[in-house]
């Protein structure tokens, strides 16, 4: 459930918010004038974003490129050049 805060809570209750960002890793969203104007989260919690982020945007670009390409390749040959580019076997 969205957590939804006035901005003041910010100043007023830090040390609150804060603890709910941390122990939830959940955002934190800060109203001003009824309007939403920011969102606040843990370290921990903004790099996962971040990470998932990284990762939907490299799949979707290897998609794009999927598309333009009509070679596939078997299990037994993407194996054997993972094998032979990192020389384990």
């Amino acid at each position: 459930m969205n957590m939804i805060r006035p901005i003041s809570d910010l100043r007023n209750n830090f040390a609150e918010i804060s603890r709910i960002v941390q122990e939830t890793e959940q955002p934190v969203f800060l109203t001003k004038n009824g309007f939403g104007h920011m969102v606040v989260l843990s370290m921990e919690a903004y790099e996962n974003l971040h990470f998932e982020s990284e990762v939907y945007f490299k799949l979707k670009e290897a998609e794009r490129l999927d598309e333009k390409n009509n070679k596939r390749y078997s299990t037994e040959e993407m194996l054997s050049t993972v094998q032979e580019i990192t020389g384990v076997n």
